[in-house]
């Protein structure tokens, strides 16, 4: 397959591409526009004391690893409580132990045309992970399996506004337990070639995932890079456990990237007041960032934020409402004053299916992780039913809609001589039209953001193609896609390597169904 050589083409250029099954130029997001900062300096104060006093006077649990109370015990921080587990340190340290993260960093993808940038202005779109069940308009709702991974990360590889694969796109639940991280990350690493995700849920799978990511890269370039990434969760309130430190010694100590996030259902995991769980938040993620660095002075670390509000009568989460959007708004803006990039969710909701309730959801929340600078966002595109299932149509519906706001962030407001076309009011007089004079034929291809799937013609012309709502178009589209797709070029070295690695491991371990 032809490198592509430009990473700015128009969208008749990514048309074409796509139809052929090459993946587009998917260059991340330089953003363009400000920050929206929600907090006057009063809100901010208030927060950051209460991030303090978490730190400082309630401590956080470091449960079930002994090797990470060591460290913090020698390192002289304040261990205490019942059951012997609650670190507690002077907020300043703390801090001062996070600015030792970097504030931007680059991972490295198998190609180089489609590393990113995360943190400072840059923005990075992920797909959804996490999801047992996957759902398409044909085949409806089911366990996901090896096979519907697959496509999915070839979905992701061929959708420009996605830059970045995530890991865990679905599970494939038809592949042991034990096993199953190593034929994701086989595919993610030979079916695309975007940067991605490793496992993190027990030690040796995160070891294994270091370990094929050095198959990729090789020692020397991973000594110096980051070019692998674990994505974790604390166990709030106030608890972190051994996924979480252990994910941080094997990614950290091999200089590679963690994501720490504090899943918080406000009312459940965290008080009911949003200000209350955004500080828990920011607390938990910055006492996971500190033992970091403890761990590894300058290894990349990702602030992370999934605070939800939840119906109080069922217990259900639910998204796209007020309080979680202006959690992305404050959450962003405290980590940019700890100097941390920060991951938030993207295209939440709860629905189960593409619908109204799907649509307003997701727009809400993307729209406030978009402007509250969110540098790396998980579940950009294919979330549905509060998380437990990835839709195939949500998925390059949602991915449609970010090429619009990647518009939004990366361009602006041009105000150039061109942009404000004097010449063409030269040439059109008034009460005339600007269809064909030469400003409008300079600039027509690029001029507007052309979504792959809305449809805008009229209705008689609709109906002649077939009557087809955004569901049914969507699917027409991703079918298409595969049908097309093409494999990445990879060294077949280092393919066989992988392979050999992953049939190796396989045989090692017995097959485990939890």
């Amino acid at each position: 397959m032809a490198r592509r050589s430009s990473r700015a083409r128009g969208s008749a250029s990514k048309d074409r591409d796509s139809a052929a099954g090459f993946a587009p130029a998917s260059p991340y997001v330089k953003r363009h526009i400000p920050f929206y900062d929600i907090l006057d300096a009063e809100q901010v104060a208030r927060l950051e004391a209460q991030v303090d006093w978490i730190l400082q006077d309630k401590g956080i649990a470091f449960f079930d690893d002994t090797q990470a109370l060591d460290l913090w015990r020698r390192e002289g921080a304040t261990i205490g409580g019942e059951d012997g587990n609650i670190v507690r340190a002077s907020a300043d340290w703390i801090r001062d132990l996070c600015r030792k993260a970097p504030p931007e960093f680059t991972q490295l993808a198998r190609n180089p045309e489609r590393s990113v940038a995360i943190g400072g202005q840059n923005q990075v779109f992920a797909p959804v992970y996490g999801a047992p069940f996957v759902r398409d308009l044909e085949n409806g709702r089911r366990y996901g399996d090896i096979a519907a991974f697959n496509d999915l990360v070839r979905l992701t590889y061929m959708l420009p506004h996605l830059h970045h694969g995530g890991f865990v796109t679905c599970e494939p639940c038809d592949v042991p337990v034990s096993k199953r991280h190593l034929d994701m990350l086989l595919a993610h690493m030979t079916l695309s070639d975007k940067p991605h995700l490793g496992a993190i849920n027990e030690m040796s799978r995160a070891q294994d995932s270091v370990d094929m990511a050095e198959i990729v890269f090789g020692r020397d370039v991973m000594a110096e890079h980051c070019v692998s990434m674990g994505n974790v969760n604390t166990n709030s309130p106030l608890l972190i456990d051994k996924v979480v430190t252990q994910a941080i010694r094997v990614y950290c100590g091999r200089g590679q990237g963690i994501v720490v996030v504090p899943f918080i259902l406000s009312g459940a995991m965290g008080p009911v007041t949003t200000a209350a769980s955004a500080a828990q938040a920011m607390a938990e993620a910055m006492m996971a960032c500190a033992y970091a660095q403890l761990i590894r002075p300058g290894a990349p670390f990702v602030l992370g934020n999934f605070l939800s509000s939840m119906s109080l009568k069922s217990g259900a989460p639910t998204f796209g409402m007020p309080e979680p959007v202006i959690s992305n708004y404050v959450i962003g803006q405290l980590a940019r004053r700890a100097g941390l990039p920060l991951r938030c969710g993207g295209s939440l909701t709860a629905s189960k299916i593409e619908d109204g309730q799907a649509a307003y959801e997701s727009a809400d929340s993307m729209h406030s992780t978009m402007l509250a600078g969110a540098n790396y966002v998980l579940h950009a595109a294919g979330w549905l039913e509060g998380g437990l299932c990835t839709g195939f149509e949500k998925l390059v519906m949602d991915a449609d809609r970010l090429g619009s706001y990647q518009k939004v962030l990366a361009q602006g407001l041009d105000v150039s001589d061109d942009a404000l076309a004097r010449d063409a009011y030269d040439e059109v007089a008034p009460g005339g039209h600007f269809l064909g004079c030469d400003h409008t034929m300079r600039n027509y291809r690029d001029a507007f953001y052309e979504p792959q799937l809305s449809n805008s013609e009229n209705v008689e012309s609709w109906e002649e193609t077939g009557a087809k709502d955004m569901r049914r178009r969507a699917y027409d589209r991703w079918t298409g896609m595969l049908e097309a797709y093409q494999p990445p070029p990879i060294d077949v070295a280092i393919k066989d390597a992988l392979e050999a690695f992953v049939a190796k491991r396989k045989a090692e371990l017995p097959d485990a169904w939890y």
